[in-house]
C-alpha cells in the first residue's frame, strides 16, 4: 500500500501536470475515477500531491487521458522519483511543465516572500519589461514565456490571494532594463499593484557593512496553510525547490533579517516614486 505523505515539490509538480492534462482532455475528477475504477478522492490526492501515483498508476491515468510518446515517458519517469524531497533541474524546463508547477505553488500559497537583487520579480513585471529581459530568445519561445508570466499575475488579484512581500535590492532601480520609458512604466506598475493587492514592497538599500543572505543570491519562500514551506531558487540555467527543514528554517530567518534591514514599506514607496520622477525628468 502506498504511504501517504505531505506533498513535496516533485509530488506537487507531478499532480499539477496531471490535473492540467485531465482538464485539457475534458475529464472531470469523478469521470476519470470511474474510467480507472477508483474513487474520485484518489484522483484528487494524485493531483494535490498528497498521495503521488506509482509509475503504474501514472501510466493508467495517462493512458485514460490519451497521453502518449515522450510526454508519457517523462511523466512516468517523474513518478519514479517523486518522493525525493528536494528538486534540482538544469537547462530550461518546458514552459508548460514550469507553468503547472509555479501556478500550483502560487495559487495554493498563503504567503510568498521573494528576494530579488537585480530584476523585478516575474509576477510583478510588465509585458514590456518581460520582453526586454527575454529579447535574446526566439520569438515563439519568448511569447510563450511572457504569456505564462502574465497569467501568474492573476493570483495577486484573486479573492484568496497570498500575502506577497518583495524585498528588492536598490541596484535594480539603477539598471534601466528596456530603456528609460519601459523602466519608468515598470516602477509605476509596482506602485499600482501594491495599492490594489496584498503586496508589500521593501527596498534593500546600498551600503551594507556586513554580509547578508541576499549577497548569496535571490530566492522565493512559499508558505502554505496545510503543507510545509518550500524555497524556490532560480538562476541562469538551473532551478531548485528545497524542502529540507533546516534549509527552509535558515531561509525564513534570512527573510526576517533582510526585512529588518530593508526600508519600511512607506519609505520604500517614496524611494520608488523618487526614481520614477528622476527617470521621467531625463526623458523630457
Amino acid at each position: 500500500m502506498t504511504r501517504t505523505t505531505k506533498a513535496n515539490p516533485r509530488a506537487r509538480a507531478l499532480g499539477a501536470e496531471l490535473r492540467q492534462l485531465r482538464e485539457e482532455a475534458g475529464f472531470g475528477v469523478r469521470e476519470l475515477g470511474r474510467v480507472l475504477g477508483v474513487g474520485h478522492t484518489t484522483i484528487w490526492r494524485y493531483e494535490s500531491g498528497l498521495k503521488p501515483p506509482t509509475p503504474e498508476e501514472a501510466a493508467s491515468v495517462l493512458t485514460a487521458l490519451g497521453v502518449k510518446g515522450e510526454a508519457k515517458e517523462r511523466i512516468i519517469g517523474g513518478a519514479r522519483t517523486v518522493r525525493d524531497p528536494d528538486w534540482l533541474t538544469s537547462g530550461f524546463p518546458g514552459v508548460k511543465e514550469k507553468a503547472a508547477v509555479m501556478a500550483d505553488f502560487e495559487r495554493t500559497a498563503t504567503g510568498i516572500t521573494e528576494v530579488q537583487m537585480h530584476v523585478v520579480p516575474g509576477i510583478l513585471q510588465t509585458r514590456e519589461y518581460m520582453s526586454a529581459i527575454m529579447r535574446g530568445l526566439p520569438r515563439e519561445t519568448r511569447e510563450a514565456r511572457i504569456a505564462f508570466r502574465l497569467s501568474r499575475r492573476e493570483v495577486l488579484d484573486s479573492t484568496r490571494s497570498p500575502e506577497y512581500v518583495a524585498v528588492l535590492g536598490e541596484a535594480m532601480f539603477h539598471d534601466m532594463i528596456g530603456g528609460h520609458a519601459v523602466f519608468a512604466e515598470q516602477l509605476r506598475y509596482l506602485m499600482e499593484v501594491e495599492d490594489r493587492s496584498k503586496v508589500t514592497v521593501q527596498i534593500l538599500p546600498f551600503g551594507a557593512h556586513d554580509w547578508h543572505a541576499a549577497h548569496a543570491g535571490s530566492f522565493m519562500l512559499l508558505e502554505f496553510a496545510d503543507q510545509d514551506p518550500i524555497v524556490h531558487l532560480e538562476h541562469y540555467r538551473a532551478l531548485a525547490f528545497l524542502r529540507n527543514v533546516r534549509d527552509v528554517r535558515d531561509y525564513r530567518e534570512a527573510v526576517a533579517d533582510l526585512r529588518s534591514r530593508a526600508l519600511p514599506p512607506v519609505e520604500s514607496r517614496d524611494f520608488i516614486r523618487s526614481r520614477v520622477e528622476a527617470i521621467e525628468s531625463e526623458l523630457r
